[in-house]
This record gives C-alpha cells, structure tokens and sequence, in this order.
C-alpha cells in the first residue's frame, strides 16, 4: 500500500476517495446507515430536500439523519436551472450554517440532465469569488475544465455517464485530458454504475469519485458502498504504482516462456 495518499481540496484533508451522494435511497435511516457504515469523508445533499427553517423537524428534513462529526456535508444545487438560482441556493445554504462548500449542479434539460457550461461558468465565477469552496458538476469538457480552475474552483467534477444511467466511464477519453491539465483535484461525478466504473476511473489518474444511484438503488446499500470503497482505493493504488495497464501490446506475450525447452 502506498502511505501519505492524502487527498486535500481547499482547505481540508479528506480520507476517503469516495463520495456519496444522498438522493434515492428507500429509507432516511437506511441513507444514514449506509453514509455511517462505508468510509465516506463527503456526501452531498440537494437543497430542495433540506429544511433551511431552522426548526429541526427530524421528520422533515434530511439533515437531521446526516452524521456531520463523521463527515463534510456538501450542498448541491441540484435543481437549479440557471446561474441565478445556484447562486441564491448556495447563499441560503451559508445562512442556514451549513458548510461553504457547494457542489454546483446546473441541468436545465429535464431529459439527460447535462449541465449547463454557460450557466455553470457564470455561477462558479461569483461564488468564488464570495468565498465558496465550489465543486462545479461538468460535461468532460477540458476547456471549460481550464476556464473554471481560471475562476478559482476547489476541484472540477466531469461526468462518466449521464446522471443515474450506471454507464460508467463513457467519457474517458476526455477525462484523461482533463486530469493532465488539472491544477486541482479531478472527482469523476455521474454515471458510474459498478464498483469496477469506480476502480476505473481511479486508474486514470481521478482524484475522487462521486457515486449515488448504483449505491442507494441497490438491494444491499451498505455492502455495495463498501464494494465501491474497495474499488476506488484498488484503483488509486494500481494508479500510483503504475499498473501494467499502461503498457499495452497488440499481441500475446507469454507468461512463461520455453525458451529453448523443446529444443533439447
């Protein structure tokens, strides 16, 4: 194992490489079991299901089942359909006292969900500015990659596969271009539907990997967030050790050579 593989974005140090989302599970207490029982060092949790009142209704608010000693709670913007509405999300999330960290999340497009870049771009620019850790959910665009690092961003979250689509790395080729260029971490978000899409993603070079429906749909959320947390440290250290996957050949190579052996 690789020792000192500590992952940092902005200002904080995280331990685990694997973040969950909290959307779709069956049940709030099955959500908390699972997020208390893999490992996760973030979650995320969209506004439009949090109670920002104040008056901690347990019954009501999906807050009330986040265990915030065990990890950061990041709020996503999810649902926002332009720059205006990510940015008054995120500013209401900051006066209910929840962290300044913001996974920005803009997909006007009811059908795929893709996010807006325009949109997206806009949004990072002021909230970075006012301060926020910001973690803007993207297409596998390089380019846009580039221009919101420009802006200040924490970290740049590409998209495997559509939002629940369970695809996996579709967009690996980009991705690998965005993790060349990237000065900050790189969290492969959306799409992954296995642990083995997750281990992928970690082999390239990913920093983190975000994973929600393949873990909350499953008929076991806990071990499965499990399997996913296996898979994501395997990848990091094929990544760092150099795997044999980055010599490829185009013909067999025997494992075990005759050399010489038939001819005595």
């Amino acid at each position: 194992m690789v020792s000192n593989d500590t992952l940092r974005i902005g200002d904080r140090e995280l331990e685990s490489r694997m973040f969950v989302g909290t959307g779709k599970f069956s049940s709030l207490e099955m959500m908390r079991d699972t997020l208390g029982g893999c490992g996760t060092s973030l979650v995320t949790v969209a506004l439009k299901r949090a109670d920002l009142s104040g008056n901690k209704d347990r019954f009501a608010s999906i807050l009330e089942f986040l265990e915030s000693d065990k990890y950061l709670v990041m709020a996503n913007t999810a649902g926002a359909m332009n720059a205006e509405e990510a940015i008054r999300l995120a500013r209401l999330a900051r006066a209910a006292g929840l962290p300044d960290w913001i996974k920005l999340e803009i997909h006007p497009d009811p059908n795929y969900l893709l996010p807006d870049p325009l949109e997206t771009y806009k949004a990072a620019k002021v909230l970075c500015e006012e301060g926020f850790t910001v973690l803007p959910y993207i297409n596998a665009d390089p380019v846009l990659a580039v221009r919101l690092q420009e802006v200040g961003v924490a970290a740049v979250m590409p998209l495997g596969a559509p939002i629940g689509s369970n695809r996996g790395l579709e967009t690996k080729a980009q991705i690998e271009i965005i993790i060349e260029q990237a000065q900050v971490p790189v969290v492969v978000d959306a799409g992954l539907g296995l642990p083995s899409h997750a281990a992928a993603a970690m082999e390239i070079g990913a920093d983190a990997v975000l994973v929600n429906t393949a873990i909350a749909v499953a008929k076991e959320p806990l071990p499965m967030a499990r399997a996913f947390a296996s898979a994501v440290e395997a990848g990091r250290q094929a990544y760092l050790l150099g795997g044999a996957a980055t010599e490829t050949k185009s013909k067999a190579s025997p494992t075990s050579p005759l050399t010489a052996f038939l001819d005595e």
